[in-house]
């Protein structure tokens, strides 16, 4: 047996509601006093039992709150963790939410929280069936606050190893049961007290003394600090555990400390609430729902002449509305916005062009310009009239009748077409009812109809622009269904134009009563019904619009001229004639009789829609929204399949122009290999000082003599492949080879200031070091000898020639550095005055005076032999610019 008492534990609330149990089995201890420990001292308790019984049997409900109805929006439930969930299931139900009501679950030994550390917190009042989360967002726990001293977490330590040592007993972590650690402080206290009871002459047992030792005293213990009052009573610490509103998790958010009365907020946190605030003192509604507000079930004199006034102008507004809108029609449909006079046609030139040309027009951009909306007269082809109304060259449509009674039906219909507008449907200029000039007038569309492009062998189809035509027609027929007409009834492909834009778009809709009556026999009117479904057929008098799945029909008629290109109703191995082909299907075969589907002839490509025109019975014939969503699906796998050819053909294209440009790059300088993409003319240019490079291999002339051509080849190729890795490492360009000779140059096209003479200075003698390791491969034993030549000074440079273009230098820098070549010497480095005073600037480099030599002039000149470290990255005078 359990029960619910109330006490007033909080200054903003006027009272409360507590569940304490009556089991003798359940430990108890005093709510009232612990109300009293969490609230201001003055507070005066009060509260109401409400009894209850638990367990109760599966179904049973033995208490309802709603029965005994708590006075206090603070509810306090002391009871087993069990008993907790089962009345904050009982509170749920009976309404008793978070936003009115708080409910303090009193756990004194953290029952309810046992294991709630842990990442996958243990929650005995879980049980995962969808209720419980919702039934505690309103719930708060007390229990005791666990300690988190050193001398704790050591105690714990040793109680869970003693524990699975001794007992082979597993302590989960979490919240642990406070008696262990009490006991054992208890157990100190007590010792503690018997001592000093023997030292002041007392004996074991003397309980009284002992006892009177153990009040009004502190001491330190594995719990922290103790402090006993004077009735012999631990203040004790509490925590306020909250639902975290997300996780679902209990975690701790108040903290309250017995010794000094105080509540302190754990950083961070705090308590969370359904409507963000506490519940108020009183629910809106009241504890009983006694305010009149919430418990109406009549209404006032007032209320029900504004509700009846409410629905009487709702009702006028309704009718007034209707009334409007049937004036605007009648208003819309006198006015004959659509009438067009016979005297603003003007007839064009362009119709008796065409006729006088006597032949097909085609999709060629000159003959576009001319437009052919042509329609089919049996076996051939006449250009449909056109005429310009209002400045506007549009398609006109005979009418074969006397003339046209303009009823109430009639006006509808004209209004209609009026309406339509959308991009796959030719637009309704007007039309003429004045005899004999009886006609329509329609956008006209200067590509021709889709029977003409079918038909014309010149014109090229891929697959992609037949699904765009297909899809056109779909999404035109989509519009029809679902507007005003319903139906087209006379869809065909000579009725399918094409506009400027190459937009397909359907014509010759709506309309019925300007429709032409339908001679009796002959070889035109079963030509036209070789689209026609096999149910309209069989009618004496089918309906003009006819109707959704007969347009489904000459779709699927439609598609087969699309997929094949091979004429209107294609039977492979028969010549039939329109009027067999449509006895045959009107009489209803089995097999049904329909068009061939060779599907040799790609027709998987449109596979999938091409059964249709096989469906004998109409209701089985998918209707034009699934056709579109099937169509645009397999338009949708086309285009990823496209946009993945072109991904991959992007890719490959983008490796091949990375080729090539690192083949100019080698070809020609960056800079200038930039300017010739981007069509730039390249300017020749001056640079006032730069150091050009020559060498040639002493002998060459006599080895070659001594080897193959293919050895020769094979040798400069080596010997090159080398040459050029080694001048990878400095700012340097290279020129071009001619034979044996190498020439580089550095200080162009970007110049360095005066770093260019250092740098082949330096590439010199690394190309020296690599000659002399370097073998042939037909003559291992055999040591190349290479002489080397550099001077400084000016020189022109620019691009010569358009096919094989070359980056050539001019100037007489260029004949010296040649002659410095020519008159050097086998594996030694000759310089010239002008290279020898840059180098000096640097330092650092063993040069060794050679002498005047005779070279047109008479030059001083010099060897290089090596470098030191005594030189300086940069001239030790200001650089030039080069």
């Amino acid at each position: 047996a359990h029960s619910l008492s109330s006490s007033r534990p909080l200054s903003s609330w006027p009272a409360s509601s507590c569940p304490s149990p009556a089991d003798p089995t359940f430990p108890t201890f005093g709510p009232a006093s612990l109300a009293l420990a969490i609230s201001a001292p003055s507070t005066t308790p009060a509260h109401q039992l409400l009894p209850f019984l638990l367990p109760t049997p599966p179904g049973s409900r033995l208490l309802s709150l709603s029965d005994h109805p708590p006075s206090s929006p603070v509810i306090y439930i002391c009871s087993s963790p069990d008993a907790f969930r089962t009345l904050m299931l009982l509170a749920m139900e009976d309404g008793l939410s978070g936003e009115d009501y708080v409910f303090f679950h009193l756990d004194l030994f953290g029952q309810s929280l046992q294991g709630a550390h842990g990442l996958a917190p243990h929650r005995p009042w879980e049980r995962g069936d969808g209720q419980d989360i919702s039934a505690h967002q309103a719930a708060k726990i007390i229990t005791y606050k666990e300690p988190d001293n050193p001398e704790y977490l050591e105690f714990l330590q040793q109680l869970k190893h003693l524990a699975h040592e001794q007992f082979n007993f597993t302590m989960e972590d979490g919240l642990v049961n406070t008696i262990p650690a009490s006991f054992h402080d208890g157990l100190l206290l007590y010792v503690q007290a018997v001592t000093e009871t023997l030292a002041h002459g007392g004996t074991v047992t003397d309980g009284e003394a002992i006892t009177q030792r153990m009040w009004n005293r502190s001491f330190q213990g594995v719990t922290g600090y103790l402090k006993m009052d004077s009735n012999g009573d631990r203040e004790t610490d509490f925590s306020l555990w909250d639902m975290h509103p997300e996780t679902g998790t209990f975690r701790v958010v108040l903290n309250y400390n017995g010794t000094s009365q105080e509540l302190v907020a754990v950083p961070g946190r705090k308590l969370s609430w359904p409507l963000g605030y506490p519940p108020p003192d009183i629910p809106k509604c009241g504890f009983d729902n006694e305010d009149p507000a919430c418990n109406q079930d009549h209404f006032s004199t007032l209320e029900v002449l504004a509700l009846v006034g409410s629905l009487s102008l709702l009702s006028i507004l309704t009718v007034s509305f209707f009334i409007y809108r049937k004036m605007q029609l009648e208003k819309e449909l006198a006015s004959e916005l659509w009438r067009v006079r016979w005297e603003d046609v003007q007839p064009s030139s362009l119709e008796r062009h065409l006729r006088s040309a006597g032949s097909r027009l085609t999709l060629s951009g000159r003959g576009s310009n001319y437009g052919s909306l042509l329609t089919t007269e049996g076996q051939f082809q006449v250009f449909a009239k056109t005429a310009y109304y209002k400045g506007n060259l549009v398609a006109v449509k005979r009418v074969n009748r006397k003339r046209i009674e303009l009823t109430r039906k009639v006006l509808f219909e004209l209004k209609h077409m009026r309406d339509v507008q959308n991009e796959h449907l030719t637009r309704f200029v007007g039309a003429c009812t004045d005899p004999p000039n009886i006609c329509i007038l329609t956008e006209y569309c200067p590509r021709g109809s889709l029977q003409d492009i079918l038909e014309n062998e010149s014109i090229t189809l891929d697959w992609m622009f037949r699904y765009s035509l297909t899809n056109d027609i779909v999404k035109g027929m989509l519009f029809l269904h679902n507007g005003a007409i319903c139906s087209h009834g006379n869809l065909k492909s000579s009725n399918c134009v094409v506009d400027g834009r190459f937009v397909l778009k359907i014509t010759d809709f709506g309309l019925e009563s300007f429709r032409d009556p339908e001679p009796e026999q002959g070889h035109t009117l079963y030509a036209k019904k070789l689209w026609t479904a096999p149910e309209l057929l069989r009618m004496a008098s089918p309906p003009a619009r006819g109707s959704q799945a007969g347009d489904v029909y000459s779709f699927g008629i439609i598609l087969q001229e699309i997929a094949l290109r091979s004429g209107v109703f294609h039977v492979e191995g028969l010549d039939l004639s329109p009027k067999e082909i449509v006895e045959r299907v009107t009489r209803g075969e089995q097999p049904p009789f329909r068009p061939s589907l060779a599907l040799q002839s790609h027709l998987e490509e449109l596979g999938w829609a091409l059964p249709l025109p096989h469906l004998a019975r109409p209701g089985l014939r998918e209707n034009s929204s699934n056709i579109l969503d099937n169509l645009l699906s397999r338009m949708e796998q086309y285009a990823n399949n496209l946009e993945e050819l072109v991904e991959e053909r992007t890719q490959a294209y983008l490796e091949e122009k990375r080729k090539a440009e690192a083949l100019l790059y080698q070809i020609l300088p960056h800079s200038v290999a930039e300017q010739l993409k981007r069509g730039e003319t390249v300017q020749a240019e001056a640079f006032d000082s730069v150091t050009i490079y020559f060498s040639d291999i002493v002998g060459f002339t006599a080895l070659s003599a001594e080897s193959t051509p293919m050895q020769v080849v094979t040798l400069l190729n080596d010997l090159y492949t080398c040459f050029d890795a080694v001048i990878d490492n400095f700012d340097v360009y290279k020129v071009e080879t001619i034979g044996d000779a190498y020439m580089v140059v550095s200080g162009l096209p970007v110049r360095n200031g005066l770093l260019h003479a250092r740098e082949v200075a330096r590439m010199a003698l690394a190309l020296l070091d690599a000659v002399r390791s370097f073998r042939i491969r037909h003559r291992p034993q055999e040591e190349l000898r290479l002489r080397i030549g550099i001077h400084t000074g000016p020189v022109c440079a620019g691009v010569v020639g358009l096919k094989m273009p070359r980056y050539c230098l001019f100037g007489d820098t260029v004949n010296t550095a040649s002659r410095m070549e020519s008159n050097g010497e086998a594996l030694k480095i000759h310089l010239s005055s002008e290279t020898k005073a840059v180098l000096e600037e640097f330092g650092g480099f063993e040069l060794e005076l050679r002498g005047d030599i005779e070279m047109k002039v008479e030059k001083e000149t010099w060897w290089e032999s090596g470098t030191h470290s005594t030189g300086s990255a940069n001239p030790r005078s200001v650089r030039g610019s080069g």
